[in-house]
This record gives C-alpha cells, structure tokens and sequence, in this order.
C-alpha cells in the first residue's frame, strides 16, 4: 500500500476538524430479480393491508397460537441469550467511546522517611524523620488526529445492530418454529377425531356384519375380519398421542417452561390457511433481520479497515499534572509547594517487518468475506420464498384434488355397504373401501398440515412483518450507554 507522506496528512488533519483514514462504507449491491417465479399466474387471496405487521401469527386467527406466541418474547430462552448479546455490544460501543475523551485521575500520599548527614569517618551520622504529603491530579488524552478511536466507535455501532438483527431473528425463528410445532399438534389432534369416526364406522359396520351372520347370511370369516379390522383402527388411535406429546413438550421449551407446566386443550386443525403477499424481491432486503445482520456486518469490518490503516500514522498525545507536595500538610495547599507539567507525545512505528500492510490486507479480505455472506443471505432469501410459493401452490392444488378423491371414497363405501347389506358383494369389497376412505382422508389431512406449515415458512421467509428500520439509529445506539451524560 502507498501511503501519503505523514508530515502532509497531519498537518492537514490538524487544522480540519479531525480525519478519518479508511473506506467510508457503501452498501455493496446484491442479487435481485424484477419478481418471483412463482408468482406467476397466481394472486394471493388475502391483500396486503389486512396483514399485521407486528403479530404475523394473527392472520390464523388463533386465540391459542396467539398465547403461546406472546409467550416466545418474554420466556424464550434462546430469546433471552441474544437480547443479552445485544446488550453487551451496545456496553462495547460505550466503552469505545470512551477512547475519544480524556482520562483523569487524582492521587494522594504520604511518604515518611529519614535524612542522614556526614562524612565517610567519624561518628555514624544523625539521622532525622520526615514526612512528605502529596496530592496532584493527572490527565492525559490520545488525540483522534486519524480516526482510529472514531473508526472503532463506527464499528462497534454497527456490531450493536448486527446483534440487534440477531435478536429480532431469534425471535421470528423461535416464533415460527413455535407455529409450525403447534400446526403439527392440531393435525394430531385432527387425526385423532379422525380416527374416533372410523372408529364409530368400522363398529356400525362390524354390528352390520354380526347382524348377518346370525341371520347365516355372511360367514364366521366376515365377522373376524370385521372385528381385526376395528381392533387395528382402535390401536391407531392410542398411537396418536405419542406424537402429539411430543409437539406439546416442544412448544412448552419455546414458550419458556417445563412440559409439565404447559397444556394444550385438543382443537381441529384450522381448515383456512391465508396467503401472505410477498411483494417485490427488493423488499426482502429491508424486510428479513438476517440480511439486515449480513449487511451490519458489512459496515463492521469496513470500519476496522480504517483501524488498521490509521496504525500508519504516529500517535498524538496530551498529557498534564498538576497539584501540591510538602512537608507540611498545615502548608500544604500554598504556591511554594504548588507542582504542574505539560507534555506533548509523537510516537511513530518506523519498521514493523510487513505487519501494518498485512493488518491492513486482512482487514480488507475480511470484509470482502462479509461482502459474500451478505450476497448469500440474500440467494438463500429468494430461494426460501420462492420455494414457500410453490409449495403452497402445488399443495394447494393437491388439496382440492384429494377432496374429490376422498368424496368420492365416501360414496363408494355408502354403495358398497349397502350392496353388502342386499349380499351381492363380499365383505372384502367393504373392507378394501373403507381402507381406501381412510387413507385419502389422512392424505387430506397430511396435504392441509403441509399447506399450514409452508405458508408459515413463507411469512418467516419474507421477515415475518420485521423492517430494518426497527434497527436502533447509530445515535440510539451509542445514548444508550454514554461516557458522560
């Protein structure tokens, strides 16, 4: 790197109202297309202003869902570690800034000692006690001529909103991890009423069947069957809770408490699921805290890049002392025994061995780093939205293809049980269609699930309602932990 002679920049800088050395940040651009692929042809149903911008989750219209969440903010211990992260980098930023004031400090003593007097022969010299009182005061103060303290604050601010990003999208993870979970239990529970109906149908259609083998007209053979296959339908559903527990205990750790602090009353999985208009691609930008951090961390290491380079330049110091010294603590406050000084500093590294240009060159390759997460983070955003999109699309359209399928398995049990009823059919042909009603009916459920769990995939892919401008200012920043009021 070639530097400006330092005689120049100094005196330059000493007559303006302070330099800063280094790159002054610029958002590199990042990769954006015009619109969404899949939004192709398709318009979402619910307009953009009947969305809440705060609680994204109120547009499932849960009371539940609405508690628990409310629950991730206060108790979400995952939130709670990252809230104390943000606090400790704005503590950081308080702390750099106290490199840009003076520091002052006060000292008192008192020394007793002795004084002896006379030759090399004779008698041992007396000796006499005397005290001396002190009391001075000190400053010195580092002066910013370059920048490096300022690059440093500069940097620092935006680690505080690189933590703050960090915190926002704990909170919207957590949150919709938390979403998702709670969809997952209400399939369950759903699956549960699901399998109680067919438990009730496969007992009607067993008592059908016993009713006509006393009346000899089906055999011992339909009856068994008839019987295992209601025992299996009864198993099935013992087995539900298993997995319903199990999402039950998992919404408990994300609201903060013990599973067996937390229960969660059974309710039908919602049968509305809204679409979120994602708007322009350009919005994920301001709209997702994860770039938000990615870009944050960009002006971070841009900053320490002025760090490095201001390390060039000699540091400039002021330092003054002041006070009393005397053997009399009566007199001791009085001119004679008044101390002072002045001083200035210059201190210039002449040779290093390579390791400014190298501090220097790392700084930049860092950044540089940061310059290609940021652009990632952005490629993953679109392809996450993109990847909700068709998601709902495709499961959409499955959706309402299965409700054809499982209207018509309905139909074709009514028919072939009542051709078993008239004996024209066997009893398998009953059991194959009411085998095949339960599977689409679970298919349907599993399609709706799925449908409830990308679009909140999609809400969390678009920020789930977060804006950058939540960001704390660079100025609310550093008021929030001042070096002097």
């Amino acid at each position: 790197m070639k530097r400006p002679p330092v005689a120049a920049v100094m005196v330059l800088c000493l007559f303006a109202s302070g330099c800063m050395v280094g790159p002054d940040y610029q958002r590199p651009d990042a990769p954006a297309s015009p619109g969404f692929k899949e939004l192709a042809g398709w318009k979402p149903s619910t307009p953009r202003d009947e969305v809440d911008k705060g609680a994204w989750w109120s547009v499932y219209h849960d009371p539940e869902l609405d508690r628990l969440e409310r629950m991730v903010e206060v108790s979400n211990q995952t939130v709670k570690q990252f809230e104390a992260q943000y606090r400790n980098a704005v503590a950081l930023v308080g702390e750099a800034r106290a490199g840009l004031f003076p520091t002052a400090t006060l000292n008192g003593g008192i020394t007793r000692g002795t004084a002896g007097s006379g030759g090399s022969a004779g008698p041992e010299p007396s000796r006499g006690a005397s005290t001396l009182y002190s009391i001075n005061g000190s400053a010195s103060w580092d002066l910013d001529v370059w920048g490096r303290e300022r690059r440093q604050v500069e940097s620092n601010v935006a680690g505080a909103q690189v933590s703050a990003a960090d915190l926002a999208n704990a909170k919207l993870s957590a949150q919709a991890t938390l979403a998702t979970d709670y969809f997952d239990l209400r399939a369950e529970d759903s699956l549960a009423r699901l399998l109680g109906e067919t438990v009730d149908a496969y007992r009607r259609a067993m008592q059908i069947t016993e009713n006509q083998y006393h009346a000899g007209t089906s055999s011992s053979a339909d009856l068994v069957t008839a019987r295992a296959q209601l025992q299996s339908a009864e198993a099935q559903l013992v087995g539900v809770g298993v997995q319903r527990q199990q999402y039950e205990h998992a919404i408990a750790m994300l609201t903060g408490h013990a599973p067996s602090e937390l229960t969660i009353a059974p309710a039908p999985l919602t049968s509305v699921v809204p679409v979120v208009p994602p708007g322009l691609p350009s919005a994920l930008l301001e709209r997702r805290p994860d770039i938000a951090a990615a870009e944050r961390q960009m002006r971070e290491e841009n900053a320490l890049i002025g760090v490095q380079i201001a390390a060039y330049y000699p540091e400039i110091s002021l330092s003054a002392l002041g006070g009393f010294e005397g053997n009399a603590l009566s007199r001791l406050f009085t001119v004679a025994d008044r101390v002072w000084s002045l001083g200035a500093a210059g201190t210039e590294t002449l040779f290093s061995g390579g390791a400014r240009p190298a501090a220097v060159a790392a700084a930049r390759a860092t950044y540089d780093q940061y310059v290609a997460v940021y652009r990632q983070t952005v490629l993953t955003a679109f392809q996450q939205v993109e990847d909700a999109l068709s998601n709902l699309r495709i499961l959409e359209q499955q959706a309402a293809a299965e409700a054809i399928a499982v209207e018509s398995a309905r139909r074709a049990v009514e028919v072939t049980l009542n051709a078993y009823r008239a004996g024209t059919v066997a009893y398998t042909s009953v059991i194959t269609e009411q085998t095949l009603l339960l599977s689409d009916q679970q298919t349907a459920l599993s399609v709706q699930q799925s449908r409830l769990v990308a679009s909140v995939a999609l809400i969390e892919a678009l920020g789930g309602g977060w804006s950058s401008a939540a960001l704390p200012a660079p100025a609310a920043v550093k008021k929030a932990n001042p070096v002097f009021p």
